[in-house]
């Protein structure tokens, strides 16, 4: 399990002060909230201490020590931030989009694989797993009524399949 997540991506400086614009790439700011340091890379070598953070619509307002003008924040403008998952917690049940990407998914009765899951997609309504099995791609929703167990730790998904899902006409 990778150490470092992708939190969001710095795409902007905000007004002269050295605060930046994150677009955010996980649930909420107060999930951000939580951390006292986020990092320039993902192997957590350079880390910027966290002294605010704040949602304006679909971003998030970040202030970090030692950035206090425009021209610190436009350093570091363009760069994606990681966190260290030790450093937060979500919610029980819960799971990371990194540690789901590569379980292999299958059914929950008859153990039958129906590939890996190369992508987490979300369009609004619900988290949709995009499986690959042998070239072919099939998108099955996350809803309690399809996906019954994640396993990260054993990297499988048992599902129990839609009429459809996996139907080839």
């Amino acid at each position: 399990m990778k150490q470092f997540l992708e939190v969001g991506k710095i795409n902007n400086t905000h007004g002269i002060r050295g605060e930046v614009k994150m677009l955010l790439w996980c649930d909420d700011i107060d999930y951000i909230k939580q951390f006292k340091t986020l990092y320039l890379d993902e192997n957590g070598q350079n880390g910027l201490t966290l002294l605010s953070a704040r949602q304006q619509k679909n971003t998030a307002i970040l202030k970090f020590e030692g950035i206090d003008t425009i021209e610190d924040a436009e350093k570091i403008k363009g760069k994606i931030l990681y966190g260290n998952r030790d450093d937060a917690k979500i919610d029980e049940g819960s799971n990371y989009i990194a540690d789901i990407i590569g379980c292999y998914v299958v059914d929950a009765d008859t153990e039958e694989e129906y590939g890996k899951v190369t992508d987490v997609l979300n369009f609004g309504s619900c988290d949709i797993y995009d499986t690959e099995s042998w070239g072919k791609h099939t998108l099955i929703p996350a809803i309690p009524d399809i996906v019954k167990e994640i396993n990260t730790e054993y990297k499988v998904i048992r599902i129990k399949p839609m009429k459809g899902l996996f139907d080839e006409n």
